[in-house]
């Protein structure tokens, strides 16, 4: 898995793709920060958060998972890859990781909006830290969902709209059916700004990841099986 995380992530800052992804989440983080801290002279980063998880991981999450595994198909080098001595698992969660390792980077850079409001007030650190756990618990979700996507198709653009519809589906159609409910990731992110730990919405949010990386594995290895 190691080397296939370390691959991965080479190939996110090797290529424009990674730059471009934590520029674009800086942006949004600070288009946020101006719009719900400056603009009322807050010093609660919780909707900073929340704004950003919404809005933001919308745009990062298929621009970094759209290739995981279309762009290997589309090229033709996937059987070489389920050829290679490397476990479907190890493949998958190098591949996973490498991912969520790039938002937790444009995390981990977002501690400068808190500095910088620590200049203004006392900013509440607990409480920022258990959004921001929230925050990247709600971004594996949907890389997870992202990374599942692109294992069924070989087109990039496809399964970045898929993954897409599929992250904003649940805030229309949550009404309709539970089913929808139980996928809403924003939902399940509502109580870590105000620095609550739930523990259902962990278990959900965890729950979320691991079945589509499980799913993306299980599909991985049957196309493994064939070739």
């Amino acid at each position: 898995m190691w080397a296939i995380y370390k691959k991965e992530l080479k190939t996110y800052f090797l290529s424009p793709i990674g730059y471009i992804s934590i520029g674009i989440f800086m942006l949004m983080y600070s288009i946020f920060f101006y719009a719900t801290t400056i603009t009322y002279g807050s010093v609660d980063m919780g909707n900073l958060y929340y704004a950003t998880a919404r809005y933001g991981l919308l745009l990062m999450v298929p621009l970094l998972t759209m290739r995981i595994f279309s762009e290997e198909k589309r090229n033709g080098t996937e059987q070489l890859l389920l050829t290679s001595p490397k476990s479907v698992t190890s493949i998958v969660l190098g591949k996973f990781f490498a991912a969520a390792t790039v938002i937790l980077i444009t995390v981990i850079i977002s501690i400068v909006y808190a500095i910088i409001v620590s200049f203004f007030g006392t900013v509440n650190v607990p409480t920022m830290l258990v959004t921001m756990l929230g925050f990247i618990l709600v971004a594996m979700a949907a890389i997870s969902i992202g990374m599942l996507i692109s294992s069924l198709t070989e087109n990039q653009v496809v399964a970045a709209i898929i993954t897409i519809a599929i992250l904003i589906a649940p805030w229309f159609l949550v009404e309709l059916s539970n089913v929808f409910s139980a996928i809403d990731l924003m939902d399940k992110f509502m109580k870590f700004p105000y620095g609550l730990i739930s523990i259902s919405d962990v278990i959900s949010l965890v729950s979320i990841t691991v079945m589509c990386v499980l799913i993306t594995i299980i599909l991985i290895k049957r196309r493994k099986a064939v070739k």
